[in-house]
């Protein structure tokens, strides 16, 4: 028989460090893919360089990356969401502004959460967003539409064999917030 077999406290102390142990690994899990994404560019998280930072920098005037816009709405979400252009031609390094714009179609207030990517996911890290509405919750009311500005730089660190970028949003129903939002009225 082996040690552990022999006692049982001995067993029971084991699976418990086992347990713990598991339990740490899991929630340490999520800030651990949190930092892989934002040092690999894995998952389109968007770069998050100082504005002043990459402001500051000389635009490249010699480059152009082109950028698509797209938009995807959850089946939860009863909006109309958009770009209102799919395609800009962007000089790496100065400020550019574009819109999206979201229609709330039911006849309720709901509450929205944009969720962005950019893709290729070698390109995240050197896209910077300076103003965005994915930062905060949106409520729009019955039959409202709202015009929602992205302000954002193309690094000129850009690797040079890049020349599409892609910010995509996925915007989500917020059930919790819109829940809030109907029991106040």
């Amino acid at each position: 028989m082996t040690e552990t077999t022999k006692n049982p406290l001995r067993t029971a102390g084991l699976l418990t460090l086992v347990a713990f142990g598991m339990f740490g690994f899991g929630y340490l899990l999520v800030p651990l893919y949190d930092k892989f994404c934002e040092i690999t560019g894995i998952g389109g998280r968007t770069g998050d360089a100082a504005s002043a930072e990459v402001l500051s920098s000389e635009p490249d005037l010699s480059r152009t990356v082109t950028v698509h816009f797209d938009a995807t709405v959850n089946s939860a979400l009863p909006w109309r969401f958009e770009p209102t252009e799919r395609m800009m031609e962007v000089h790496p390094g100065k400020l550019y502004e574009t819109l999206y714009v979201a229609y709330n179609r039911s006849e309720q207030p709901v509450v929205g959460q944009a969720v962005p990517s950019v893709s290729p996911g070698r390109a995240a890290l050197f896209f910077n967003k300076t103003e965005c509405f994915c930062f905060t919750e949106q409520l729009l009311g019955p039959g409202e539409s709202r015009d929602m500005p992205v302000r954002f730089i193309v690094d000129p660190n850009l690797p040079s064999g890049t020349s599409l970028v892609t910010l995509s949003y996925i915007i989500y129903k917020n059930d919790e917030a819109t829940a809030v939002l109907a029991a106040a009225h």
